[in-house]
């Protein structure tokens, strides 16, 4: 009988996180103990996890620079007793300068070692057709660097929410080794309906990589409503799980469990070569 090693495992976490961090945190320690105890390699949480909350003199007591806050210890010691490599989806800290916030994302290993950090590119700025106007840049600084890190998935390139529309940023993630892309978001429901299946199956397609993103979803204690629909992306853009809108509103949080097959970088990369055929010469019309 052949010796096949089974495909790696990555729990997607699907939370309605709230104005109570440490509710918030009692929930993914629930989560990942569950993922752990189905086998997952890695868990993914959603953008946000910590805390989601819109009004920013109520979310000002609890937003630190990293080095004072209590955040990444907690996530850290979750990752050490549950064996489970942990993907913090983002939370929101003060920047070193302590004059405005950072959309940050860590990778934490087993160990509980931070193995990587990537702070948010691209603010969400928009008036939407539904009337919502967001403007993240009135509070948070954007990131200036890109980052990718090896995980027992693959090399995982990081991004968050807003920066999916923007394949740029992908390109550069695969031109650096990535073969898994991580998108947390918490997307509104108008932008989540019209677009969130689209751009994460076409940046999976155009890159040659397995898209693992991990939503907010439902009717948050802010105000807010998300739009869920955690979803893993194979490279050749179909859909390995959806969580659609689940139980997250009443149990706290969705698991979707998603095997990543490492083989299908290579099979979807040799079909299409886009690297091969990608054009460097200027087109002028």
């Amino acid at each position: 009988m052949d010796n096949i090693s089974p495909s790696p495992v990555a729990a997607l976490i699907q939370m309605t996180s709230g104005i109570d961090p440490d509710a918030n945190l009692a929930t993914i320690d629930r989560a990942m103990a569950e993922a752990a105890a189905r086998g997952a390699a890695m868990a993914f949480l959603p953008e946000m996890s910590l805390l989601l909350d819109r009004d920013r003199a109520r979310s000002a007591a609890h937003i630190l620079r990293e080095a004072d806050s209590p955040w990444p210890a907690a996530l850290q010691e979750m990752a050490r007793r549950h064996g489970l490599w942990l993907h913090s989806g983002s939370m929101p800290l003060l920047a070193d300068d302590g004059e405005r916030r950072v959309n940050r994302s860590h990778i934490i290993a087993a160990d509980g070692s931070i193995r990587a950090r990537y702070d948010k590119i691209h603010m969400f700025d928009v008036t939407l057709p539904s009337g919502e106007n967001w403007t993240e840049s009135a509070a948070y600084a954007g990131g200036d660097a890109i980052t990718v890190v090896d995980t027992p998935l693959g090399r995982l390139g990081l991004s968050i929410c807003y920066d999916v529309r923007f394949p740029e940023l992908y390109r550069a993630l695969v031109d650096q080794g990535a073969d898994i892309i991580a998108v947390p978001a918490a997307f509104t429901v108008s932008t989540g309906e019209a677009h969130w299946h689209v751009l994460l199956r076409a940046r999976a397609i155009e890159t040659g990589c397995h898209l693992l993103a991990a939503a907010q979803n439902g009717t948050h204690a802010d105000g807010r409503a998300t739009y869920g629909h955690s979803l893993a992306i194979d490279p050749w853009g179909a859909v390995i799980v959806d969580a659609r809108n689940g139980t997250a509103a009443n149990a706290g949080f969705d698991l979707a469990l998603a095997p990543i097959e490492k083989d299908a970088v290579v099979r979807a990369r040799q079909a299409i070569p886009l690297a091969r055929s990608r054009s460097v010469r200027a087109i002028t019309l």
